[in-house]
């Protein structure tokens, strides 16, 4: 009589719930705005409740990254259990069960399993995938009175906002009107979602678990994608600065520093630096340079000044981004591949005044075709190679980056439009190609220090002695090509750690990064037992670096991402660590990508004339580089910034 009884009550809610078949829908993957796989979900009705079967899965760069979840409802929407399996980026798994019952959830997350009590809100959702969990917290949220915050499991709490409606969209056969929505806490920094009015997901521009920026997109409106990648730029960068006005530059003095000359080493103790207009009007020394009684005065005694630091790989993935390396001393970066609608509003949105970040130099990426390809922009002739040149150019795109499978043809005629255009090119050397073929092509910089290590001379352990004729040859060929290296060894020290070490080592900061952040970086690296083997490879990479410098072979410091802000830091403290000096290492990060981009006459140095980007630390970077980390006060363009508050607007702690 029970089975029976159930039965019948399963067929009546499923009758009243739908006449029609099991509700379903596909999202589009995308990275850097191409389709690289697909969210489906399927919902099913139960004895329990309803039930959705999703399957995810995306190929990112030739590498599967596939991943199943099962949520259950009940009745009335609450949640019931949330079962995710399998992966979230190509470096990073999943495989966690959550089921809830009488107000307990029992959780499972790996090999460790747990209960916790639950109050009145909680709900399932372990990341930023799959989509199909969001469209659903949406819908929790919204049912019980849109919460301020809302507690996640198995960890975290969430909070969400009805942020506006969005319009007028392009190429539409009928008005579309979707809901726009903000949620933060699930990963760094702000989401960007957008549904129906009938709560149907739309659109979510997130973050993956390797820091990249993805959007789903449901399948039916998958031309609006650059639209909303746009929107989403301005909408980011709106948040940091709506209800407020930026404060405008103020004539400024800054007394009582030392002021570094980066270009010479030395320095003016008590100096004072006056900006006005954006600029550096005048340095010198107090008792000597006048304060004009109308600026406003910043005390330095005790500290130093630099000029404002430089990140010669970035990839600015989202909003969050901008303040984060501000707070850390960074106002300038080289954007080393975005999407292209992307970059182009963020940008807009800090030049116009409307964002917080820093000055950003544009390398737009290309790729060639096959399933190792990235992003949308791809050059397989000559001639296409020549078209994706002129449409970098006409959008403010200083660089073309080149990405790993643009063929040879291909490569020597972006590289000679390039130069036609008054451009120069950076990026990875394509595969089946060495670092010489690359620069014998006309690659003018390159990117990652392992194209140098893969033509060395290695021995039985895979090191490389730097003084070997064979890779001494090596040296001598990048150097007489003056070609330009940005190494990111922080990136391979990250790659190669033994998981087990303590990370705070090499990121002291570590636990005021945000919550998610903390838990993308935690496991990142190898298993003990097998980083002893790349220790060699990482030692050598830092001699290849300490060996270039020596030749003359311009180096530049980058960092692919890694901690925002913060890793520049940390390549600036491995170069010191291979044997550079603390003020070379500086040179890395100010004056040398300022000459080698021809921007030395605008910015790099602290010059009258220059623009005003300069940063006062506690201590003296150059006799102790990890004091560089010590950023009290940050200038861009004469506008002063409090780290603290910038960290506050990124999701930092103190």
């Amino acid at each position: 009589m029970r089975k029976n009884l159930t039965g019948l009550l399963l067929t009546a809610w499923t009758l009243s719930a739908t006449a029609q078949t099991p509700d379903s829908g596909t999202f589009l993957l995308h990275k850097f705005a191409q389709n690289i796989g697909k969210e489906h979900y399927a919902l099913q009705y139960t004895a329990a409740g309803p039930q959705y079967s999703i399957s995810f899965k995306f190929v990112d760069r030739g590498q599967p990254v596939p991943l199943k979840a099962t949520l259950g409802v009940t009745q009335e929407n609450e949640p019931r259990s949330l079962i995710i399996k399998g992966n979230t980026s190509r470096f990073s798994t999943i495989n966690d069960s959550i089921q809830i019952k009488d107000k307990k959830a029992l959780i499972r997350v790996d090999d460790s399993s747990y209960s916790k009590d639950l109050g009145s809100l909680a709900f399932p959702v372990a990341g930023y995938s799959p989509g199909t969990v969001q469209m659903l917290l949406l819908k929790y949220w919204e049912s019980h009175g849109r919460p301020a915050s809302i507690p996640i499991l198995p960890t975290g709490t969430v909070q969400v906002r009805l942020d506006g409606v969005d319009e007028n969209f392009p190429n539409q056969d009928k008005p579309l009107r979707l809901n726009r929505y903000v949620i933060s806490g699930l990963v760094w920094g702000n989401e960007l979602l957008w549904t129906r009015p009938d709560g149907q997901l739309v659109c979510l521009i997130t973050n993956d678990a390797e820091g990249d920026k993805l959007e789903m997109m449901l399948q039916p409106y998958e031309d609006l994608l650059p639209t909303l990648l746009t929107r989403a730029a301005n909408y980011g960068m709106e948040l940091f600065t709506r209800g407020t006005t930026l404060p405008k530059a103020k004539p400024t003095a800054i007394v009582g520093g030392k002021l570094i000359d980066v270009a010479t080493g030395t320095s003016i103790d008590n100096s004072v630096i006056l900006l006005e207009g954006g600029l550096i009007k005048a340095t010198g020394r107090s008792g000597e340079l006048a304060v004009p009684k109308d600026y406003v005065v910043i005390h330095a005694e005790g500290k130093t000044i630099l000029p404002g630091l430089w990140d010669m790989h970035a990839h600015f993935e989202q909003a969050e981004w901008g303040p984060a390396y501000l707070a850390a001393g960074v106002t300038m970066v080289r954007d080393c591949g975005n999407e292209f609608e992307y970059i182009n509003a963020i940008q807009g949105a800090i030049d116009g005044g409307k964002g917080v970040g820093p000055h950003i130099l544009k390398a737009g990426i290309v790729d060639g075709p096959g399933p190792m390809g990235l992003g949308v922009i791809r050059a397989t002739t000559p001639a296409e190679g020549v078209a994706v040149v002129k449409k970098y150019k006409d959008n403010g795109f200083v660089q073309i980056k080149i990405y790993s499978s643009v063929k040879p043809d291909v490569l020597k005629a972006i590289c000679q439009e390039a130069h036609r255009q008054g451009l120069t090119v950076t990026g990875h050397i394509p595969e089946g190609m060495t670092i010489q073929e690359g620069i014998e092509d006309g690659m003018d910089m390159v990117n990652h220090v392992q194209y140098v290590y893969s033509v060395m001379k290695t021995g039985k352990d895979r090191s490389v002695d730097v003084n070997d004729s064979a890779n001494q040859r090596v040296f001598r060929f990048i150097k007489e090509h003056g070609t330009v290296l940005d190494p990111t060894v922080g990136v391979f020290e990250m790659v190669f750690r033994n998981t087990k070490d303590d990370i705070t080592q090499m990121e002291p900061a570590f636990y005021s990064l945000p919550l998610p952040l903390q838990a993308l970086f935690k496991n990142m690296g190898m298993p003990p037992a097998t980083a002893p083997r790349f220790k060699p490879i990482l030692e050598s990479m830092s001699k290849i670096v300490k060996a270039m410098y020596d030749q003359g072979i311009p180096i530049v410091a980058g960092t692919d991402m890694g901690f925002p802000g913060y890793s520049l830091d940390r390549e600036l403290e491995l170069y010191v660590a291979a044997g550079l000096t603390p003020l070379e290492a500086i040179q890395t990060a100010t004056l040398t990508p300022a000459r080698v981009m021809k921007l030395d006459k605008v910015s790099g140095t602290i010059t009258p004339g220059l623009r005003a980007d300069l940063i006062i630390v506690e201590g003296d970077p150059l006799m102790q580089i990890r004091d560089i980390r010590n950023v009290r006060t940050v200038v861009k363009d004469g506008q002063v910034y409090d780290p603290v508050t910038l960290h506050g607007l990124a999701g930092f702690g103190k």
